[in-house]
C-alpha cells in the first residue's frame, strides 16, 4: 500500500473513531532537532545502555550514564514541539485522544499542551534520588555535571 493511501486510511480511521490512545518514539522529535537513540550517529552509537544495577553498583557506570546525559541536555534544551506534537494536542483538545503514551523523554508533548502523557523511558526534565526521592530540575544537575562531577550524588541522602 503506497504512502498516501496509509495516511488517508489513517485519517478515517481516527476521524471514525470515539476515542484513541497514540504511542510515540523518537521519530516525532527528530523534527525537533533530537536525535533518535538507534540511528547512525544516535545515542546508542555513541554510548552503551548503562543498567539501573549497575548505575547502583559502579561509580564508572554512573559517571557514563551522567556523560550522555549532559550532552542530551546540550540537545534538549532548545527544542521546540513541532507539528506533530502540536496535532496530538490539538487530538486531545477536540477530545478525540484519550491518552498519549510515549517512549521519549524530551517533554516536547507536554510543552505542546498535551495533557494526558504516559512517559514510559522517565523524563529527561527532572532528576530523582533513587534513595530518598528528592526531585531536581535537570537544569540544576546539568550545572553539576557542568563543573565537573559527572557523579553526583543527593545533598539530602548521599544517594545516587
Amino acid at each position: 500500500m503506497d504512502y498516501v493511501r496509509r495516511i488517508k486510511q489513517a485519517v478515517n480511521l481516527i476521524r471514525e473513531a470515539t476515542r484513541i490512545t497514540a504511542f510515540t518514539g523518537a521519530g516525532v522529535s527528530t523534527e525537533s532537532g533530537i536525535s533518535d537513540f538507534r540511528s547512525p550517529g544516535g545515542v546508542w552509537d555513541r554510548y552503551r545502555i548503562v543498567t539501573f544495577q549497575e548505575f547502583l553498583s559502579s561509580h564508572d557506570a554512573r559517571t557514563e550514564y551522567w556523560s550522555m546525559k549532559k550532552e542530551l541536555f546540550l540537545e534538549m534544551k532548545n527544542a521546540r514541539p513541532n507539528r506533530a506534537h502540536l496535532a496530538f494536542t490539538e487530538l486531545e483538545r477536540v477530545g478525540k485522544l484519550d491518552c498519549l503514551i510515549t517512549q521519549n523523554i524530551d517533554g516536547l508533548h507536554q510543552d505542546a499542551g498535551s495533557i494526558h502523557v504516559i512517559e514510559l523511558h522517565g523524563t529527561n526534565r527532572k532528576a530523582v534520588c533513587v534513595n530518598c526521592g528528592k526531585s531536581w530540575p535537570i537544569e540544576e544537575i546539568q550545572a553539576v555535571l557542568e563543573s565537573g562531577n559527572l557523579d553526583p550524588s543527593c545533598d539530602a541522602c548521599n544517594g545516587f
